[in-house]
This record gives structure tokens, sequence and C-alpha cells, in this order.
């Protein structure tokens, strides 16, 4: 099927973490030619899309505008608005989603906000535990950015945004409200973004657990690349396939 519109991963899609994929940027080079609206659709709340689409350019030679790339962060900020349940906010999260909450005209509250935020955060402690998890008992509502458990590194597998939530979970014994891929709050928007319906766009990544599964959960066609996450050898056992498998984005057909 020939797709109208193309929602993106970008890590393990269009890049590994520092490493180009050079099909990668050919791929987003063909839509931007073929002029097909894309959005990249990423869970990571640490970074702006200025950010994003700075690092694109200098590091691997892609240049989008900042609007191409949406986040988990984004897509938090509107769900609130649309919540409408006030305007406090407490955040655990770096500076890539606290920042643009507050721009966003949310105000920092500890002791009594409307929403307690939680994403991934490198200097996160126990009182800073403490504090979200008595907002939470008062009554605000639990966001968690994304579900993600682990984030790849050259380290290894670090704690993600998913294990910080789960902390909070289990403190507060109620589950967040996630946001970011596979939810359905974070593809609707997107979809709602490009200007068309699901049936005609596809959404492009190489974790199964969350670009395959935002597809596959929300009614949306899935393009699984074997360029990250999701190895070959896990192909047979997925529970759901995705509807097309490439080893590389050059395999990809646009005009199929």
């Amino acid at each position: 099927m020939k797709y109208k519109g193309y929602l993106i991963d970008l890590d393990g899609t269009i890049y590994r973490g520092k490493e180009p994929i050079p099909a990668g940027r050919r791929f987003v080079e063909q839509l931007q030619q073929r002029q097909i609206p894309f959005r990249f659709l990423t869970n990571n709340t640490t970074k702006s899309p200025e950010t994003v689409a700075a690092r694109l350019a200098n590091e691997f030679d892609i240049h989008v505008t900042a609007d191409t790339v949406y986040t988990a962060t984004l897509a938090t900020i509107d769900f609130m608005q649309a919540a409408g349940k006030g305007n406090k906010v407490y955040i655990i999260g770096e500076p890539g989603l606290r920042e643009p909450i507050l721009a966003a005209g949310f105000e920092w509250e500890e002791a009594a906000p409307d929403y307690v935020v939680v994403g991934l955060d490198n200097e996160v402690t126990y009182e800073k535990f403490v504090t979200a998890t008595l907002a939470i008992q008062k009554g605000a509502m639990f966001i968690g950015t994304n579900p993600d458990k682990n984030i790849p590194t050259e380290r290894g597998l670090l704690p993600g945004a998913g294990a910080v939530i789960a902390f909070l979970e289990t403190s507060t014994q109620q589950k967040a409200i996630y946001i970011g891929k596979p939810e359905a709050i974070i593809m609707d928007k997107a979809v709602e973004l490009l200007g068309l319906d699901k049936s005609e766009v596809v959404m492009v990544g190489d974790n199964y657990l969350t670009d395959i599964r935002a597809g596959i959960d929300n009614g949306i066609d899935s393009l699984l690349v074997l360029s990250g996450f999701t190895q070959k050898e896990d192909v047979p056992n997925l529970p759901v396939p995705p509807t097309y498998i490439v080893d590389s984005l050059d395999e990809w057909d646009f005009d199929a």
C-alpha cells in the first residue's frame, strides 16, 4: 500500500546510539523528495525537538525542522491541557521534560499539584519519590511519560522511565497514565498532526514492544526494521506479526 504519512522511531531506526544508520538517512531523504509528511516519534523526554533536530543535522547529516519531532514530553503537555484538571504540576524528570511543561504555562507545585509527571531522571532521589508519592496520595493525576523499562547504552541496558515510574506505582499502589509509545495518547495525536486517517499511515521502528505494538494496538500498519532492538531470531516468536518486516530501510518500496 502507498502510505500518505509516516511515523518514525529514531534510535535503532535512523541511528544506533552515536552510530549512523545510512539507510535511515536515505529513507528520510526519500520522504522529503517525495514530499510525504512524517513525524519522528520518540519516548525520550530528556531532549527538546530543537535539540533532536540539531543532533540529526550535526551528527547524522539528516536535515529536518523541529516540528517534525513529536516527543513524549509534547504529548504529555497536550494531554494535560486537554484534561483541564488545573495547572499545578510536580515533575520527576530532566530539563527536557520540566522546561517545556513550565513554558507551556503549568506552575511548579510540590505540596498539592494537580498532576505528577514522571519520566527518566538521572538525578532522581528518595526525597523526590517521597514528594511525588504524597502528592499522588492526595489526589494528583499520576502521569508516566513512557513505559520503557530500560534504555540501551554502551554500558548495557540501564533503568528507563518505566523503572522510575514503577517505583511510584509500588509506593502509591496506583497505575500511572502512560503517554508514550505504544500508548494511544501519543499515537492518536501524532496521526492528528499529520492530518491523515490511521489507515493512511505506517509506523516505522526497530522495537517490537514499543514501536510495532504502537501500530498494532492502535490500528496503524507497522514496518519493523531489524536494525536495532528486535532481532531476526525474535521474529518467529512475535505474538502478533508486524504488517511488514525488512532487514534494512533500503528495502522499502514507497510505491508498492
